[in-house]
């Protein structure tokens, strides 16, 4: 039992960095997809501000979300423009990479932790999920 004034044993200490740094990847991951998504919101009105008056325009913005960018090339080409559906996409995009950065840094945490089992489970669940992600493209 770990006195409230004493410092934490190592291992704890490790833990409990390892959780903080995952902690941090979530939170930092959600936000920036947030406020990326906002910002597309923002530049998509700013172009149609008729989308915010009009139902019929904004009924016709469901279609024109299908024509939003299906490849890196024409998303980062979307950013340089300021297109807000890049930006949009953009936000999703970081949305769905904030879960695989996790497992990604799950990986340091249990090398540095010299937990060779839980490395094991969590490089193949990442090899598993940086598959999924290139095989889903098409």
């Amino acid at each position: 039992m770990t006195n409230e004034n004493s410092p934490l044993p190592t291992a704890e200490g490790k833990v409990r960095r390892a959780e903080a740094v995952i902690s941090t990847i979530l939170r930092t991951g959600v936000f920036a997809s947030m406020a990326v998504i906002a910002v597309g919101a923002v530049l998509t009105l700013l172009r149609h501000p008729s989308y915010a008056t009009s139902p019929q325009e904004l009924i016709r913005i469901r279609g024109a979300l299908t024509a939003g960018p299906h490849s890196f090339g024409t998303l980062w080409r979307g950013i340089r423009l300021l297109n807000g559906q890049a930006f949009a996409a953009l936000g999703l995009l970081l949305l769905i990479l904030t879960p695989v950065a996790r497992v990604g840094a799950s990986i340091l945490i249990f090398l540095a932790l010299r937990d060779r089992v839980y490395l094991m489970i969590t490089s193949t669940v990442f090899i598993l999920l940086v598959v999924s992600f290139f095989l889903g493209r098409g």
